[in-house]
């Protein structure tokens, strides 16, 4: 007779965290664009900071943080199930699940991708991101593809963009999806997880996640390890009666300490990925940073993943904010946040680039010493209002496009996906039903 099933719980306030973080992604990269100053923590160090250099509001302009908060999700929600069935005595189900889910997390990632890069190729060579090239934004020039140079060539190097991001995280058509290399290994750690762990007592298991947690902590995994194993533990904690107990019958650890441990998250989360020394709030950290983190580990990587999983972590126990996190609208961003993570980059260097800079002219600069024409500068911002206008709407636009994508592209991708499944899965694999292991 299996174990009594576990309580549900309401974990709906994971799509609001996870929209929250993709739309903070947009905005990072907008700023990055825009506004590379807000990096640091001040203008310089002799100089105040401006309001969005502060402290907590700097989350809302920074990515790091989002990055860790996808790997956590990952976590949370690949091994939510599995999870589940384990401690209702369905391990064997568990198991095939896990399986299945195993194989298909590779045409989730990888079908996407490709369909995301076809297209940035398709208008790289068409000139699509000809102003990008010229503009007055480093990160939109370093990170805009250029024409090939013939028409094999093109295929050639279309081709070895969609092999690198899966080797190396580099592509030549949208840089952005060196993140996705990094998410898919996150996916693995976690069925892999599941695999060596399904069988074993729910107490014992979250013993052995914690110290898979410690395990990538020291080994210097910031971007994906610690966060999945943290997502894994929250996955465990979730689903466990006595942990539901206890904090019910300690109210204050459900308002007082929940918010406290978010509110310190989101301090961890606000350090600068670069010149930390320039204000003191920072300095301190960095200080702090060599007590607390192993060395030779990049803090700009591991204070945003330590402040994400705390953020996690409080709200998980926080009935406030799972209530406002579990809001139509934000579970609504959360359910279009992979394609906005896919589309966002390629829409900005294209069509806000065109929007904020196509009307500029690119300014003379005159001549050398010896008579030569230096070449033009870059193109300026056409205008300030422009601004103020162009990017609302380009938030309007970029998730009226990822919604046409959920809509039309998904399903596309997921059914090749299941015709390439149907292919290769043995018969007795089509059905939902256990698969012993022998």
């Amino acid at each position: 007779m299996g174990a009594p099933p576990a309580p549900k719980r309401d974990v709906v306030w994971v799509d609001g965290l996870r929209g929250i973080a993709s739309v903070l992604v947009v905005t990072a990269h907008i700023c990055r664009s825009l506004a590379p100053h807000l990096l640091s923590p001040a203008m310089s160090d002799k100089l105040p900071p401006t309001l969005f250099q502060l402290p907590f509001l700097r989350c809302l302009v920074m990515g790091r943080p989002s990055v860790a908060v996808f790997a956590l999700v990952t976590g949370f929600v690949n091994s939510l199930g599995p999870l589940k069935k384990s401690r209702t005595g369905n391990a064997d189900v568990a198991l095939s699940g896990v399986a299945k889910s195993t194989f298909r997390r590779f045409g989730r990632f990888m079908i996407p991708a490709i369909v995301v890069t076809t297209f940035s190729w398709v208008a790289c060579q068409f000139g699509a991101y000809n102003i990008a090239h010229a503009a007055n934004s480093a990160w939109i020039r370093d990170t805009s593809p250029t024409p090939s140079a013939s028409f094999a060539g093109a295929f050639y190097d279309l081709f070895k963009s969609l092999g690198t991001t899966w080797i190396d995280g580099f592509n030549e058509y949208d840089r952005i999806q060196w993140t996705l290399t990094y998410l898919l290994q996150g996916s693995m750690m976690t069925y892999t997880t599941m695999f060596a762990l399904v069988y074993v007592k729910p107490r014992w298991r979250m013993a052995l996640i914690a110290g898979m947690f410690y395990f990538e902590w020291e080994s210097g995994d910031s971007l994906v390890g610690f966060n999945v194993y943290c997502g894994i533990f929250l996955a465990e904690l979730s689903i466990d009666s006595d942990v539901a107990d206890f904090v019910a019958a300690y109210p204050l650890i459900q308002s007082v300490g929940s918010a406290s441990v978010i509110f310190l998250g989101l301090y961890f989360c606000s350090y600068p990925e670069e010149n930390p020394e320039w204000a003191l709030w920072s300095k301190e950290l960095l200080h702090l940073g060599r007590w607390i983190f192993p060395s030779n580990v990049e803090y700009g990587r591991y204070y945003p993943g330590m402040g994400a999983d705390l953020v996690a972590t409080g709200i998980m126990f926080n009935a406030t904010a799972k209530k406002i996190l579990s809001h139509r609208f934000l579970c609504w961003m959360g359910k279009l946040s992979w394609p906005v993570y896919l589309l966002h980059a390629p829409l900005i260097r294209t069509v806000l680039t065109w929007v904020l800079f196509g009307a500029s002219v690119r300014p003379q600069q005159g001549k050398d010493q010896d008579g030569n024409q230096l070449p033009p500068g870059w193109l300026p911002i056409a205008n300030n209002w422009v601004v103020v206008f162009a990017i609302p709407l380009f938030y309007v636009f970029l998730y009226r496009v990822a919604g046409l994508w959920a809509q039309w592209v998904d399903p596309w991708c997921m059914n090749v996906a299941k015709v390439f499944e149907e292919t290769v899965f043995r018969d007795d694999a089509k059905v939902d039903k256990p698969l012993l292991l022998s």
